[in-house]
């Protein structure tokens, strides 16, 4: 259990990490506080947005547009930023030793490394040419790597993987895309929207190879990949290889320590290890006991940033068990957007009944998990139609009824004006499906401008 600090008490706050994650935590331990704060990073000096790395590759921005904060802001803030690798942490005397045979003393220390991409032992996969996409090295690696590539191919069907296609094909470099399972995502999407992704694949001329998984890679002369050879007994002659099966907590300098690991470092629900003073954020942190129906590990962006949020108010004093709410995530494949809210599983449960929506053009779709006996709305997956993220978290919170949703889903479409409005497709289905007989509503805008 969390053992408050004297208000005064001045300690000295390392961070391993400066992702999303580490950075949320040292700024908001500084709004809480004046504790000395130090980020410790090897991958760059400076906080960049991962999630923009793919637009720098394909043209749309530069490196520098990636960094929120401008240089002068760390001195500002007083917060110290080292570029280093921490090899092994000493927790018994709260010391950091560093690659370069320095060292770091800490009073409090947050663990916020991120994750690596899965490696699984293929033959080859150490080859010059063949890499994953997350750092900023990953990056350049790729800028490196493409040059003169004839054909690339991509390992993996997750988020990374098609991201890369996209920024290979942006290049004009053909990609063949393997992805072992029957579907695109089909572990994590219902059939239908599995299966608009592979469409939307295959209409911007991506090879996909679904059924299909990677026996090894082939070296040249030179030590570079120059071809795979696939479980079907396939050779495809490719100069890139792109491991993106999926990624895992980035711990390796963590295991020689007495800090408690399992797939990730284990924490409890105020993000606290077993050691005293040493916290884990992010990717790399897994919870003892899941939150509800979420994985003890989540990957994704926004719990890494209510993490370094949660996490800095207890350093400071506050102890706050890490709440990351209703589970809520975006994506985009290709051209087409996806959101989702709630629950919407692969396969439902025992308990849920289905809602599915799709206009003549497959690119769009809707569908919504809700109880079969209570009608209570427990989830939607949404492709090409952008909704609010506010409202569906109002209504999971106030367990609404499905009905309820589809007949105000016109107060969540966040598209502008002049796109198409398809709530009353969406509502006429519906009415087909279950013999209902609901009707498009929406607030009163004049209630709504007398409220504000």
């Amino acid at each position: 259990m969390y053992e408050p600090k004297e208000p005064n008490f001045m300690k000295h706050v390392v961070i391993i990490g400066n992702g999303i994650s580490g950075v949320t935590a040292a700024r908001h331990i500084r709004k809480l506080s004046d504790h000395r704060i130090t980020i410790i990073s090897a991958e760059s000096k400076y906080f960049f947005s991962r999630t923009a790395l793919m637009y720098v590759f394909m043209g749309h921005m530069e490196f520098k547009h990636t960094q929120p904060y401008e240089k002068w802001f760390w001195k500002k803030n007083r917060i110290a930023l080292v570029e280093g690798r921490v090899k092994t942490i000493d927790s018994a005397d709260k010391k950091l030793n560093l690659s370069d045979g320095s060292e770091i003393l800490f009073d409090d220390l947050i663990i916020a490394t991120g994750s690596k991409p899965n490696k699984f032992g293929w033959p080859g996969q150490d080859l010059k040419g063949v890499q994953g996409l997350y750092s900023k090295q990953d990056l350049e690696s790729l800028e490196e790597n493409s040059k003169n590539c004839k054909r690339a191919v991509i390992v993996g069907g997750g988020l990374i993987g098609i991201e890369m296609a996209e920024m290979l094909h942006s290049r004009n470099i053909p990609v063949t895309f393997l992805v072992r399972e029957s579907s695109f995502w089909n572990g994590v999407l219902p059939k239908e929207q599995s299966e608009i992704i592979n469409r939307e694949i295959r209409e911007n001329h991506i090879d996909l190879r679904l059924s299909t998984s990677l026996k090894e890679v082939i070296s040249d002369e030179n030590g570079r990949a120059k071809a795979v050879v696939t479980d079907k007994g396939e050779t495809i002659e490719c100069t890139v290889v792109g491991l993106t099966a999926g990624v895992s907590p980035n711990i390796e300098f963590v295991k020689d320590s007495s800090i408690e690991t399992h797939r990730g470092i284990l924490v409890n629900e105020f993000l606290q290890t077993n050691c005293k003073g040493i916290y884990a954020i992010g990717d790399c942190a897994e919870q003892h006991n899941a939150i509800g129906q979420r994985r003890p590990i989540e990957a994704v962006w926004y719990t890494g940033r209510m993490m370094g949020e949660t996490v800095a108010r207890t350093i400071c004093g506050t102890p706050a068990a890490y709440k990351p709410g209703h589970w809520f995530n975006s994506a985009k494949f290709i051209d087409i957007e996806y959101q989702t809210y709630g629950w919407v599983w692969a396969q439902p449960k025992e308990n849920e009944n289905r809602f599915s929506w799709q206009d003549a053009t497959g690119k769009k779709s809707i569908i919504i998990s809700f109880d079969k006996e209570s009608k209570t709305f427990l989830g939607i997956n949404t492709f090409g139609i952008r909704l609010r993220h506010e409202r569906f978290d109002t209504w999971l919170t106030e367990k609404s009824s499905v009905e309820k949703v589809l007949e105000h889903l016109k107060d969540a479409n966040f598209d502008p004006e002049f796109f198409k409005q398809y709530e009353q497709e969406i509502i006429d289905k519906y009415n087909a499906d279950f013999n209902a007989q609901l009707k498009v509503r929406t607030k009163s805008w004049k209630r709504i401008f007398l409220k504000a």
